[in-house]
């Protein structure tokens, strides 16, 4: 508690007096003991400031006794100007000449301890001070540690504020209230930078990444199927027959295609293997094969009916080109018995031929021997048919088994014995008799239909009417010339025409036209195939209109018609909006 005294309000009405007069009133706390008899109920302490005016003397005389609370010592005239300085003395309200009560020992009967007397000190004489000489202190006299000593607090560190409240602090606001807007506004501004920033990042990827590699898609008809009813042809009234077009698969069969012998049409495939082993390049003769011993002995026995070429010497050589004359047109078994000795026995060769027809399919089939005169040596038309699409797409061959005539190295002729050959379009390939197998003949021939040169294959085998041969020739002339006159071609494209487009990866569809027409080959109810490649080359980014960057195919294998496609407008490089946009 303060209380001010008002100058000049001393006590009996004195005077007005230049003293002013600050009251601090201390509360003293709740006691631990009980007070003593000569210490007022009152505890209230009270502390007097008084301050002087200027030039008025010390009120309080030397000697005199301390002043009462709420007096005041009335200055005389004259006295303000002494000195011409303010002071303020300290005036105790009450004095402290009673001890304070020191705590209990608890020891029963015994006093509590006084504290020994202060003399009183006028606050009106100011008590020299010696800096050289401290005051005396009774060494067995201790201060007593009352309730009213001051309290000792420790503070604990606070946690850290956080940011805004800092902020606050600093700048003497107080933090906003939270909000949902404020919130929103502050990841925001948190995540913004972050987001922008893998923005860039994935855009600088998207450009530099490679651009996907353009593709060639068709969008016309995948297929063509040829309008008339389904073709009937002249079959053989016995055995087996069956007749195929080279890349448009089969017209049509006749009878049960089971295994039965087929003679020296097993020569076929002989030919077919010397020359995967061997091949020989147009012009060329191919290897150089020494004649043995049992090639001479064995060209002797055409006294017992076998086909033979019997002028070969021992120690002469033989040209591949001339060992495959021999076996395929006049159908010598000797010769077939050398080239199987010479390309790595005969016995090994079997199992190559029996391991060929394997792989073209022909799952009827079993060879014994080159020559195809074991009656052990079976197969089907169809399995031979297999064979021989496979033969017509070797030249080197062909060339051999069209013709009518070989003239050997010593200038002897031997007559090819496929009478087919070389009318319609015979290709030839092999004639096959025995007495157990009958006659057999598997042949080929050729067609332009259109723009292409259609080539069919077929079979006839187990012919027994007289000759067997010329039965099984006849019919297959029959059988051929039907295929042949079927054949038609339909317009399947016409040139212009858009057949596809160019998919650069990325959403651009530039369309390829045909450059020419197409027309297709085959017979009523036929079904074929339309493909769209890009051709040997990758296909490039960028291109002008009107390059050809693939290539139209109708059909497979020998009968294919081929042409090219090209740009009917430019293809240009993505811009950099469809590079940013891609995925995958």
């Amino acid at each position: 508690m303060f209380r001010a005294v008002k100058p000049g309000a001393g006590e009996g009405g004195a005077p007005e007096d230049s003293e002013r007069t600050a009251v601090f009133r201390a509360v003293k706390p709740p006691a631990p003991a009980a007070p003593a008899d000569d210490e007022p109920v009152d505890s209230e302490r009270t502390a007097v400031f008084r301050a002087f005016k200027p030039g008025t003397a010390n009120p309080a005389a030397p000697g005199q006794g301390t002043a009462k609370p709420g007096t005041a010592n009335p200055a005389t005239p004259g006295s303000a100007g002494q000195g011409g300085e303010r002071a303020s003395t300290f005036v105790p309200l009450r004095t402290d000449d009673a001890a304070p009560v020191r705590p209990s020992t608890g020891v029963p009967g015994t006093p509590p301890a006084q504290a020994p007397l202060r003399t009183p000190v006028d606050p009106g004489v100011r008590a020299p001070v010696n800096p050289g000489v401290r005051p005396p202190v009774d060494p067995g006299v201790r201060t007593p540690v009352t309730r009213e000593s001051p309290e000792r607090t420790t503070q604990q560190p606070l946690p850290p504020k956080p940011p805004l409240d800092m902020l606050a602090d600093l700048t003497n606001n107080p933090p906003p209230p939270p909000s949902a807007a404020r919130t929103a506004v502050r990841r925001f501004k948190i995540y913004a930078p972050i987001l922008v920033l893998l923005a860039v990042v994935l855009a600088v990827v998207q450009l530099v990444r490679p651009l996907p590699k353009p593709t060639l898609k068709v969008t016309a008809n995948t297929s063509y199927t040829f309008e008339g009813g389904a073709p009937s042809l002249p079959w053989p009234k016995e055995g087996q027959a069956y007749m195929a077009a080279a890349g448009l698969g089969p017209v049509g069969s006749f009878g049960e295609q089971k295994p039965v012998a087929i003679g020296s049409v097993a020569k076929a495939m002989t030919a077919y293997v010397i020359l995967k082993d061997f091949p020989m390049k147009k012009g060329e003769k191919g290897q150089m094969i020494p004649v043995d011993k049992t090639a001479v002995e064995d060209g002797k026995k055409e006294t017992e009916g076998e086909s033979t070429v019997n002028n070969l010497k021992e120690g002469d050589k033989i040209s591949q080109e001339d060992a495959l004359n021999a076996i395929m047109i006049p159908s010598a078994n000797n010769v077939a018995r050398l080239l199987a000795r010479w390309d790595g026995g005969q016995e090994a060769f079997v199992k190559k031929m029996n391991d060929t027809a394997k792989e073209l399919g022909m799952t009827n089939t079993t060879y014994t021997d080159p020559s195809g005169l074991d009656a052990t040596t079976v197969s089907t038309a169809e399995d031979q048919v297999k064979l021989g699409l496979k033969i017509v797409e070797m030249p080197e061959l062909i060339a051999i088994t069209k013709k009518p005539e070989w003239v050997d190295p010593t200038g002897k002729k031997w007559r090819n014995y496929n009478d087919l050959v070389p009318f319609n379009g015979s290709l030839g390939i092999k004639t096959g008799s025995t007495s157990k197998a009958g006659g057999n003949l598997l042949f080929a021939a050729e067609k332009k239909v259109g723009k292409t040169n259609q080539l069919i294959v077929g079979a006839v085998l187990g012919q027994h009417g007289v000759p067997i041969l010329g039965t099984a020739i006849a019919a297959s002339k029959n059988i051929m010339l039907a295929t042949q006159k079927m054949l038609t071609a339909a317009p399947v494209v016409k040139k212009g025409s858009v057949v596809g487009y160019v998919d650069d990866g990325l959403g651009t569809h530039v369309p390829v036209v045909a450059t020419a027409d197409v027309d297709a080959v085959g017979w009523p109810t036929l079904t074929i195939a339309i493909k769209l490649a890009d051709g040997a080359t990758q296909l490039p980014q960028t291109a002008k209109a009107g390059s050809e960057i693939g290539m139209l195919t109708v059909g497979e294998g020998a009968s294919q018609v081929k042409v090219p496609v090209a740009l009917q407008s430019d293809l240009t490089a993505p811009g950099i909006g469809k590079k940013l946009t891609r995925v995958g």
